[in-house]
């Protein structure tokens, strides 16, 4: 009983630090007014000006969320923000403030707020006709699957759509294991795959996991060049695979599965060399190799794919959140072979595939091609990351700045030496740079980690406020 409740203690910490991290309670003073309407004066400029907003206030909208809403839900900041514009790179609330959204609705609109190009033929689609069903034909669900998996390697080339990553993740899952005929599923510690039954046991964070049944799933060791205890050596924290795989299981397994950036789990990077070598010993244990890319994926770390950093062709690639720009939508993407275990029963999905999120799918796809979106995210992601890691000479409370592209962390300590997470002060600064004009986000196990995910079209001009901003709340610490 004892060692069972302190192991409950733990995880409560845990948890406690977690909902610490993104429901701030700090008293501490944020900007002066003064300085915020000085920092508002110097965004970048922007030929936009919302309409007036008529609707409810925040505080209204609160109390009805408190009232009607699940209260597992919760807001970011001190003072939650009421946002009811947005275009491009910015959001702007009810009193018409602009805001730099460096955080684009957890790596969701990569493409921009309200992007003109996604918009439209969504509009002509939905004045046309909404939901079909895929028991008939319609051209969208077609032409965007033609177009998705001319960007994915090798025989990679059917596709399933879903509603959202978890989703999308649960379906590569169980075709893992029915295609394998095992069950044994392996995963890395501290990443996230969802919040069902099967991607909440491949989740490696005890705070994303509920008391129910999780059967099967072995979790490695995480290759955090950071944190983790083999440095930046991939090719230990590989063996470690190997070992589990030895050792925990029967040495045969149905998948394995990761990120290849960590994204809630604070915009961790894989340890050079570890990824191919895994790849390696998963395909002798008889596994398949899903590529998780509903946070990397559709050009966010500069490749179109977080995996092909890594040189390695994975058997199932999942993908959500910049799939769409916004709408909800995911898909798995594997080869007709893999495919084919669906046929041994019926798998349906009845909105998987509905002719406006797909239409909205494919928009997307073509945004990203003509106004160059891949290569913008690695010139403004590797420009940001030059000055954040300049940032990091200045001030000691940063750790660690890592990532590619436009998916990069910043990681806050209070003891660079003994690698303290610095859970309070990241509620701070995160808190002052709003007040500044900067939404960035959060993850990381303590919520320590601070999660610059914008939209594609962010600017050198929007990087370089964004770090004025940073290092202006650092400073008042």
């Amino acid at each position: 009983m004892q060692r069972f409740a302190a192991k409950r203690s733990v995880q409560n910490i845990s948890v406690s630090l977690w909902r610490r991290c993104i429901s701030s309670t700090s008293q501490a003073a944020t900007a002066s007014v003064k300085d915020s309407d000085e920092f508002q004066a110097r965004l970048p400029p922007f030929a936009y000006t919302p309409p007036p907003y008529t609707g409810p206030s925040a505080d209204v909208i609160l109390r009805k969320r408190k009232e009607f809403l699940s209260p597992s839900m919760f807001c970011l900041y001190r003072k939650p923000l009421n946002i009811v514009d947005g275009k491009m790179q910015y959001l702007f609330d009810e009193s018409g403030r602009r805001y730099l959204d460096a955080f684009a609705g957890i790596a969701v609109v990569n493409c921009g707020h309200c992007h003109p190009d996604v918009v439209e033929p969504v509009i002509n689609q939905i004045k046309r006709l909404q939901h079909p069903t895929v028991l008939y034909l319609n051209h969208a669900i077609a032409d965007f699957s033609e177009a998705l998996a001319s960007k994915l390697p090798g025989d990679l080339k059917v596709v399933f759509f879903t509603n959202s990553g978890t989703e999308a993740n649960e379906l590569a899952l169980m075709m893992a294991k029915l295609y394998t005929g095992c069950q044994d599923i392996v995963a890395v510690r501290n990443g996230y795959h969802g919040n069902a039954a099967a991607t909440m046991g491949a989740t490696g964070q005890s705070m994303w996991k509920f008391n129910v049944v999780q059967n099967s799933v072995h979790h490695a060791l995480n290759p955090d060049p950071y944190r983790g205890v083999f440095g930046s050596d991939g090719e230990k924290y590989a063996k470690d695979l190997q070992d589990l795989i030895q050792y925990g299981t029967t040495g045969h397994i149905a998948g394995f599965i990761c990120e290849a950036i960590q994204g809630v789990g604070g915009i961790v990077e894989l340890a050079p060399g570890y990824l191919s070598a895994a790849y390696d010993t998963v395909k002798k244990a008889g596994g398949l190799f899903i590529a998780d890319e509903v946070q990397s994926g559709f050009a966010r770390t500069g490749n179109f794919w977080g995996f092909e950093a890594h040189n390695v062709v994975p058997d199932i690639v999942t993908m959500a959140k910049g799939i769409g720009n916004g709408f909800p939508l995911g898909a798995v993407v594997t080869t007709p072979e893999i495919a084919g275990v669906l046929t041994r029963r019926s798998y349906f999905n009845t909105f998987g595939g509905n002719s406006v999120s797909t239409t909205a799918g494919l928009a997307v796809l073509n945004v990203i091609e003509k106004e160059k979106l891949q290569e913008n995210a690695a010139m403004v992601g590797s420009y940001l990351k030059e000055k954040l890691t300049q940032l990091k000479e200045k001030h000691e409370i940063i750790g660690d700045v890592r990532g590619r592209g436009l998916m990069l962390g910043v990681e806050l300590v209070s003891d660079r030496k003994l690698k303290t997470p610095a859970t309070a002060e990241t509620l701070h600064i995160m808190d002052q740079m709003k007040e500044l004009g900067v939404l960035i986000g959060k993850g990381g196990y303590f919520g320590n980690v601070f999660r610059i995910t914008p939209p594609l079209c962010f600017t050198k001009d929007d990087a370089d406020f964004l770090v004025e901003a940073m290092d202006y709340s650092m400073s008042k610490m």
